[in-house]
């Protein structure tokens, strides 16, 4: 009997160790324009889509490409030029 004990906890381990739910991490949306230029790029290394984008810089206008713009020059980092892999997924880019 007591050699099915260790088999038994095992498999009650194993069982209960796939129940466990990891809560998705909800980003918290940075408000106003970018001034932290090392959380925007570690942020923009998670390789986001434009939506994700949209929610975590609400203020920061994402201009995709085809989109008509001013020609107006920005320095506080408020529009944001994004480069896109196949998916649609940001992957780098820059302000204008």
């Amino acid at each position: 009997m007591q050699r099915f004990i260790a088999p038994a906890v095992l498999a009650a381990a194993i069982v209960l160790g796939g129940c466990q739910a990891t809560a998705p991490v909800v980003p918290v949306p940075v408000h106003g324009f970018v001034t932290d230029m090392k959380a925007f790029d570690a942020f923009i290394a998670t390789h986001p889509t434009p939506e994700q984008f949209r929610t975590s810089y609400p203020d920061v206008q994402l201009v995709m490409p085809g989109t008509i713009t001013t020609m107006e020059l920005r320095s506080n980092n408020s529009r944001y030029y994004p480069e896109l892999d196949k998916d649609g997924r940001i992957t780098g880019g820059h302000f204008s």
